[in-house]
Formats: C-alpha cells, sequence, structure tokens
C-alpha cells in the first residue's frame, strides 16, 4: 500500500512557476514508476508527466515539454514537478500517481495509486 501527499499548488501569474512535490509512504515506493496527471476545469485527466523507479527515463507530454521537469529523490519517498513557465492553460489539479511497475507510462489506467490532487491557478 501506497499512500501519496501533494503540496505546492497555489496561484500564479502567467510566466511564472511553481514547484509541485508528492511525498509518498511505504517502503516499496522507490521500485514504483512516477506520473503526474492534471485535470482542468471542465475536461478529463490528462497525462503530464512520468519518470522510472531510478529517475534516470523521464517523459513529458508535448504541452508541458521544455517547460515543466519531473524528478524523484528515493531516499525522501518524493517526487518533484518543477513548473515554469507557467500559461492559464496549465490550469489544472495535479495528481501524482503511483505505477507497480519500474518503468513509467503516459497511460492513466497503468497507475495504481493517486494522491488527493493540488489545485494550480495561473492568471493572464
Amino acid at each position: 500500500q501506497v499512500q501519496l501527499v501533494e503540496s505546492g499548488g497555489g496561484l500564479v501569474q502567467a510566466g511564472g512557476s511553481l514547484r509541485l512535490s508528492c511525498a509518498g509512504s511505504g517502503r516499496t515506493f522507490s521500485y514504483y514508476a512516477m506520473g503526474w496527471f492534471r485535470q482542468p476545469p471542465g475536461k478529463e485527466r490528462e497525462f503530464v508527466a512520468t519518470v522510472n523507479w531510478s529517475g534516470r527515463s523521464t517523459a513529458y507530454a508535448d504541452s508541458v515539454k521544455g517547460r515543466f521537469s519531473i524528478s524523484r529523490d528515493n531516499a525522501k519517498n518524493t517526487v518533484d514537478l518543477q513548473m515554469n513557465s507557467l500559461k492559464p492553460e496549465d490550469t489544472a489539479v495535479y495528481y501524482c500517481a503511483a505505477r507497480t511497475d519500474i518503468g513509467g507510462s503516459s497511460r492513466a489506467n497503468e497507475y495504481r495509486y493517486w494522491g488527493q490532487g493540488t489545485q494550480v491557478t495561473v492568471s493572464s
């Protein structure tokens, strides 16, 4: 069992930055690939970024590539999402998720554990 808690969301102006953090519990955290997803208002949940168990392999949605960066610290059981050059269309609830596999994925249905989400609002 893994519990995930996100933090770091908030209100920011367009062009600004935010850093989201996800804290995980459980001794098996370091064996799981992790992902960040988001759900904009009135839309379906969408993939943002993923990182494999070691942190050496990452992948991003085209909409955030070059602006967002995912990283993890297995010693601290955390995975972060650094978001730069934020745009109003980045406004969403952001979710952290854990996949019971060492490789990352962009498919939400391949993640077993989910956090409660943190709101990110980007004003124009």
